[in-house]
């Protein structure tokens, strides 16, 4: 953690010096982020100056989008090695492998082999379009990502927790359901902006705007402005609930001196700040992420985004919110 600590603080450092040769039409095409050059140099150094820097490797020739690397590779595949090392420390450590630490370890590892193999969705995403790479995303997603995401792992690697085959039941349900959403939802979107005459989705039906976009009134973008985000959000509840009432302490072994042991009594729900931290804290992601996307396009569309509003009512959750 300390090493990606002190490079994400470095690459930070990089990205915000290195735009300051960019000059207006440059060849290489290369553009400042909206909010990246304030004038503030501590806060366009933490949002990040540049939108979408770039390197050259050397012999390869070969040109990497610093942002777009960054969000897919060191972060969401860090997050999976250690889920991997959390579950080879459970079997070391207890000598086998329990159905929680197994499901959570795979829904995690389908999310981001999701990720990876739909990486071109990526590009749409607001992160991508409207954000500078500063300390916020270098942090978030050397540090923060792999070393928060995975703290459900980190918790059965030491206290195992055996769910059975009803809770499993349950917890997959819920996972499928949220991946369904999630995948459904993106799949269609970008389906039609690829080819809104494609078959699976020239039915759907949609409003023009001024500027020539087509926004989905039909279809999963017809029950909720950002629906994918429900999904995305029930999938988190299946990566936290495996740990059930979280909560241990390690107390000194009296049948074996000098080693200790690993015991719940009157801890029942001590952990659950941690181990269902990532349900909240997604929650608190996509509602916020939700909303400067609602900005966004009500600038970009005006009358128009306020139109497909009174048509498409609700923003994640249908009949809720």
């Amino acid at each position: 953690m300390t090493a990606n600590l002190i490079i994400s603080f470095a690459l930070a450092t990089y990205v915000y010096v290195r735009p300051f040769e960019v000059k207006p039409g440059n060849k290489e095409l290369r553009e400042l982020a909206a909010g990246g050059h304030s004038g503030n140099m501590l806060y366009d150094w933490f949002i990040g100056r540049e939108l979408n820097p770039r390197v050259t490797i050397p012999l390869l020739n070969t040109e990497v989008d610093i942002k777009a690397f960054m969000e897919l590779r060191p972060g969401l595949l860090g997050w999976i090695i250690l889920d991997l090392a959390f579950m080879a420390h459970q079997y070391k450590s207890y000598g086998y492998i329990t159905d929680s630490i197994l499901i959570v370890t795979v829904f995690q590892a389908l999310y981001v082999m999701d990720a990876l193999y739909n990486e071109p969705a990526i590009l749409t995403t607001i992160d991508l379009t409207n954000d500078g790479f500063g300390l916020m995303l270098a942090f978030g997603d050397l540090v923060w990502v792999p070393f928060i995401y995975s703290l459900q792992a980190r918790y059965l690697s030491v206290h195992p927790v055996i769910l059975g085959p009803l809770y499993v039941t349950v917890v997959l349900g819920l996972q499928g359901l949220g991946y369904y959403i999630f995948r459904q939802s993106n799949s269609q979107k970008n389906a039609f902006r690829t080819n809104p005459n494609d078959p699976s989705v020239a039915h759907l039906k949609y409003i023009e705007t001024a500027s020539g976009s087509r926004l989905l009134t039909s279809g999963w973008w017809g029950t909720a402005r950002h629906i994918n985000y429900l999904g995305d959000w029930l999938m988190g509840w299946s990566y936290c609930l495996p740990t059930l009432a979280a909560g241990y302490k390690i107390v000194p072994s009296v049948l074996t001196p000098g080693t200790r042991l690993v015991t719940t009594e009157g801890m029942a729900g001590a952990a659950i700040p941690i181990t269902y931290f990532y349900m909240l804290y997604f929650a608190i992601l996509l509602i916020h992420r939700e909303m400067r996307d609602e900005e966004k396009c009500s600038r970009k569309y005006g009358k128009d985004w306020e139109r497909y509003c009174k048509i498409v009512k609700w923003r994640i959750i249908p009949g809720i919110y």
